[in-house]
């Protein structure tokens, strides 16, 4: 079982330190991983770290960043090299930001998000914007790409991605030789549910929008009633 986070476990907030975590789903998330023997990760676009701050009780497994940093079952911590350096992107997209109230730059340390939701007025904008610098990156050597989601814009390492990421965890134990099944809401997750889907597993979008997922969920709520009742089911 993989799952995204925001917008699939936990409601979605104005900006990301505002999403908080109730003790209903911080009670799930151990014991689903129990029911599955440890066959459980999140796969999000948070850093690992700030996870970690979310649910400071666990260490669960997880790949953050979209993959470019991932933790095994083992505990152990694996990093993906990028080529070029975030450094000046991160000062010119912080320029940008402070021109325009309702921007945010998220630094995740190895991607950069903007983030417009409180402005989202500005999406063709910011769009264009981040699309141009990171061209201009690219012309002086780096290899980032970019990841449309809901009212941001994601610069991170070209190559790595959630189902790049699931299929690293599809080789190891314990979930080698099992059906994965990976639930997401946002168009970061389409590479996730690809990834199942090739290996025969079951992609579940969450919320409306178009998706390559076979089946669908409403929203949070009816997530976590699904997870809860596996467990339930189990403990029957």
């Amino acid at each position: 079982m993989f799952l995204d986070l925001d917008g699939t476990l936990l409601d979605l907030a104005a900006t990301p330190d505002r999403v908080r975590v109730d003790g209903e789903v911080a009670a799930l998330l151990p014991a689903l991983a129990a029911h599955l023997d440890g066959a459980f990760a999140l796969i999000t676009g948070r850093a690992i770290a700030d996870v970690d701050r979310l649910f400071p009780e666990l260490a669960l497994p997880i790949a953050g960043q979209h993959g470019c940093e991932r933790r095994g079952a083992n505990g152990a911590m694996h990093r993906h090299s990028v080529a070029g350096s975030l450094a000046e992107l991160r000062e010119r997209l912080g320029r940008l930001v402070a021109r325009h109230d309702g921007l945010l730059l998220e630094d995740k340390g190895a991607t950069l998000a903007l983030h417009y939701r409180l402005a989202p007025r500005l999406a063709g904008y910011v769009h264009r914007a981040v699309r141009t610098e990171v061209a201009l990156a690219a012309a002086a050597g780096a290899n980032w790409c970019l990841q449309r989601g809901k009212r941001l814009v994601e610069v991170k390492p070209d190559g790595r991605d959630k189902g790049t990421a699931i299929l690293e965890f599809m080789a190891e134990a314990p979930f080698r030789g099992r059906r994965a099944v990976f639930a997401g809401d946002d168009l970061t997750d389409e590479f996730g549910f690809a990834a199942v889907e090739n290996l025969g597993g079951w992609a579940v979008k969450v919320g409306p929008g178009a998706t390559r997922a076979s089946y669908r969920l409403p929203d949070v709520n009816a997530v976590r009633e699904w997870l809860a009742a596996a467990v339930r089911a189990e403990a029957a």
